[in-house]
């Protein structure tokens, strides 16, 4: 299954390995704000997703001063890659992660949103309905040669209340690893 825009974002009920940021556990009622939700699938090994954690954080400080929920997911099988563990999820989340980061060890969840890289995101607006799907900008693993942000440009549309030129993009990242 895969998620397209317009669709509603499916239920979650997922441990939370950034205990300060949302307590043990999180759902999907508690994780979208009044403006709306930023999903990201992502992991702690991907090169892409390592040199975008300025990025994701200043995106989630920037989503929290406007009401919209920001929270990680990790689905990736840990047996593949063991630094994506919760244990080594927490110690990630412990170096100054602003938002939940949860953990999908069944996958299931990553199965019902489609996600096939990390970093992946997934824009949702103030009624749960998914307005942008796929990349945060055009090079993740070089922030200075970064020429087109599009999920930024779609939440700042969003908050204006104006259409979302760009609605969804491939992601660039690594393949999330599924269980076999």
């Amino acid at each position: 299954m895969t998620l397209n825009i317009g669709d509603a974002a499916i239920d979650f009920s997922l441990p939370n390995a950034n205990k300060g940021k949302g307590g043990n556990s999180l759902n999907l009622e508690q994780s979208v704000k009044a403006n709306g939700l930023v999903i990201v699938f992502e992991c702690n090994h991907c090169p892409y997703v390592i040199a975008s954690i300025t990025r994701m954080n200043d995106l989630a400080e920037f989503c929290a001063a406007n009401d919209i929920g920001f929270v990680g997911i990790n689905s990736n099988d840990a047996s593949v890659y063991a630094n994506d563990s919760f244990e080594h999820m927490i110690k990630r989340a412990e170096k100054g992660m602003p938002y939940p980061y949860l953990y999908d060890e069944s996958q299931d969840i990553a199965h019902a949103y489609g996600a096939k890289r990390t970093p992946e995101f997934y824009l949702f607006d103030r009624t749960s309905s998914l307005v942008y799907r796929g990349r945060m900008d055009d090079s993740p693993r070089d922030p200075t040669e970064v020429s087109s942000t599009e999920l930024k440009n779609a939440v700042d549309a969003m908050l204006a209340g104006a259409a979302i030129d760009i609605q969804e993009t491939e992601s660039i990242g690594c393949s999330v690893k599924w269980k076999v």
